[in-house]
């Protein structure tokens, strides 16, 4: 891949996966099949150890730059750097889109990612196998963790910076895995609206600077992102590794833990609605018509994504 319209194919794939990544539900991962790419990004992920990120940086220095352009091939980096953009923009695009949803029309919104996920978790249903003990026990596993996760993380959990930091090591290392949404996991740990709004004030701190408008949110939201981010690149080079490892020793009882997490995790939308609805007075049964039109969208553009795409291999 050489070619200016390459790179720019590329980075359109990388605003698929970003858009996907975004929003609860939808895998990257899975985003990044369909397009044909996701053996790649595993190769070039799992590439990157400390000794080569040491030699791309030691590049600053003259005299190092050929070793350094090396190892900046060895982890296939302008891949990743155009990728990366790519999901960068459409994050922070979504996101933002997402957080006026949510203050806008929450009801719907979240009701769209019911759907999202009850799709998700239908399709991958059939990748379960439940023959054995192990892998009964490792769904029934996933299932409550999520379940009783999401109602406690929305009501419990606090948006500090250490719960930030494990939500992005969660959600980003998810993000590249098949079946699975890094969105969906914030949303379970009742991370997922406050990091859209801190994102949107964040993309709004940058444009006021850009205009000399001063750079109060920017300061506000710079900790949260930083952490959050931070909490990723860890995500990345442990649990991420952690679920792959997982996958080659016991694949069965892993994705039966995986899809299980999904099916649990149901709970969490439900939650944050009533939630909503708590705080305007609104019943369900009045807000049940939008909730459903909104889940039939959302599962709706899930079955199309899996029409699409490929069987999925882990």
């Amino acid at each position: 891949m050489t070619g200016l319209r390459d790179w720019v194919t590329l980075y359109l794939k990388g605003i698929a996966m970003g858009s996907a990544d975004a929003v609860p539900g939808v895998s990257g991962g899975t985003i990044a099949l369909i397009l044909g790419i996701y053996e790649r990004l595993i190769a070039a992920v799992t590439a990157i150890d400390p000794d080569r990120i040491v030699r791309v940086l030691s590049g600053a220095r003259p005299r190092n730059i050929p070793d350094a352009r090396a190892a900046f091939h060895e982890i296939d980096g302008a891949f990743l750097v155009v990728l990366l953009a790519g999901i960068g923009t459409a994050v922070v695009a979504v996101l933002s889109g997402v957080n006026y949803l949510l203050e806008t029309r929450p009801v719907a919104t979240y009701g769209f990612f019911f759907g999202l996920i009850t799709a998700s978790a239908a399709v991958l249903l059939g990748d379960v196998e439940l023959d054995t003990p192990r892998r009964k026990a490792a769904a029934a596993g996933g299932f409550l963790l999520a379940f009783l996760a999401s109602g406690y993380a929305s009501t419990a959990l606090t948006t500090s910076l250490p719960v930030v930091f494990v939500a992005g090591a969660v959600a980003v290392s998810a993000m590249i895995l098949p079946g699975v949404s890094g969105s969906l996991l914030l949303v379970v740990l009742g991370q997922y609206e406050y990091m859209s709004g801190t994102v949107s004030r964040f993309v709004d701190g940058l444009v006021a600077l850009a205009l000399g408008n001063g750079t109060n949110a920017l300061a506000e939201t710079i900790p949260p992102v930083v952490t959050f981010l931070a909490g990723g690149v860890l995500g990345v080079f442990t649990i991420a590794h952690a679920v792959k490892y997982a996958l080659s020793r016991a694949r069965a009882a892993t994705i039966a833990f995986l899809v299980s997490l999904i099916v649990g995790a149901l709970r969490a939308p439900l939650v944050e609605v009533s939630i909503r609805l708590a705080e305007s007075g609104e019943s369900w049964r009045a807000a049940a018509p939008r909730f459903a039109l909104a889940a039939i969208g959302g599962a709706a553009l899930v079955l199309v994504l899996d029409r699409h795409s490929a069987t999925i291999e882990y």
